[in-house]
């Protein structure tokens, strides 16, 4: 439910609506507009009379939400969240771009990949510390040697660092990472959700390999239930029938975020195709469509590669695509 306060209200009458709704054991989440203040109430909102609170002086609308995504909804929170990390700003009309290797490998590699990025215009670094792979034979990453060098990177180079959390066992190694993933595998990992939604740190919510949007939004939702506002929504390709690429990007799910959530979107067009020379199409589609970014993977010598190898550019190549991708980021209004 949603409580829409005039601009000019009388804030004795504010107070007591706010305390009467507190003892009803509901929470509030406030969002100030220029023009109205959005009330938005959580918890089980059966017991608020309506009408009453329709007719209060101080009040503009009252509205129940349908949707079973709350806080998470553009309803309960008209305007753009931003989303502030390390000096970069995300969403709220920015163009951001996230890139590095899909995994931590050596110091020499991604210190070394982190500056051409930063050189080309990324302004977050990404790399896998720890990585879920399909076999349990294949590299799972250097665990938290990999966030060391990650630390090491972003010493040397100033950029904010994102890094994917496996297990809530590992939350005291992500004590000094900028931003937490959560990966597509882990969607729907309702305990990890929670217990990363208390960690007080951004954090980059990648769709399950076969999640709608509604359950991708009620996972966001897991997160912010915790305290965690600051969530960016990463489509990262879903599984359809389709063999020609690793997975079938949904280029349709940003506008369509952009209508139901005030929450940031990204895409991550490497992970949605798995082939190297589509990223740049991708990444402009992305722009094109309204997407506040792309995460994308880069490494100083793909073939060699210890993960990925396939779907990830060269340092040279990220800085085309991020030319060219500008040109259509600022076409539709964005910020690069």
């Amino acid at each position: 439910m949603i409580i829409v306060i005039k601009k000019d209200h009388d804030k004795k009458q504010y107070d007591h609506l706010t305390e009467w709704i507190k003892s009803l054991g509901l929470k509030t989440d406030i969002s100030q507009g220029e023009n109205t203040i959005v009330m938005g109430l959580v918890g089980d909102t059966s017991r608020v009379d309506i009408d009453l609170v329709r007719s209060l002086d101080i009040v503009e609308d009252v509205k129940r939400i349908q949707e079973p995504f709350k806080l998470a909804n553009r309803k309960f929170h008209p305007e753009d969240t931003a989303v502030h990390v390390g000096g970069v700003t995300i969403g709220a009309g920015n163009f951001t771009y996230i890139a590095g290797p899909c995994s931590v490998e050596n110091e020499k590699q991604i210190i070394g990949v982190a500056q051409a990025v930063k050189e080309a215009g990324a302004t977050v670094l990404r790399g896998g510390a720890f990585k879920p792979r399909t076999s349990p034979y294949a590299f799972q990453g250097l665990r938290d040697e990999g966030i060391r060098l990650l630390l090491k990177a972003k010493e040397e180079t100033g950029l904010p660092i994102v890094t994917e959390i496996m297990s809530e066992i590992h939350i005291d190694l992500f004590r000094d990472v900028d931003i937490v993933q959560i990966g597509a595998r882990d969607m729907q990992n309702f305990e990890l959700l929670k217990a990363v939604g208390r960690m007080g740190k951004p954090v980059v919510l990648k769709r399950g390999i076969a999640a709608t949007v509604q359950e991708w939004l009620m996972s966001a939702e897991y997160l912010m239930s915790e305290g965690c506002h600051d969530v960016v929504l990463c489509e990262r390709g879903i599984r359809t029938y389709e063999t020609t690429t690793r997975n079938t990007l949904d280029i349709s799910a940003v506008p369509v975020l952009k209508e139901l959530t005030h929450l940031p979107v990204i895409v991550d067009p490497s992970h949605a195709s798995g082939v190297a020379r589509l990223v740049k199409p991708l990444s402009k589609a992305a722009a094109a469509a309204g997407a506040d970014g792309v995460m994308i993977e880069v490494h100083n010598d793909p073939p060699r590669a210890l993960c990925d190898g396939a779907q990830s550019l060269r340092p040279e190549q990220f800085k085309d695509v991020v030319q060219e991708v500008n040109a259509v980021a600022a076409a539709v209004g964005k910020r690069v």
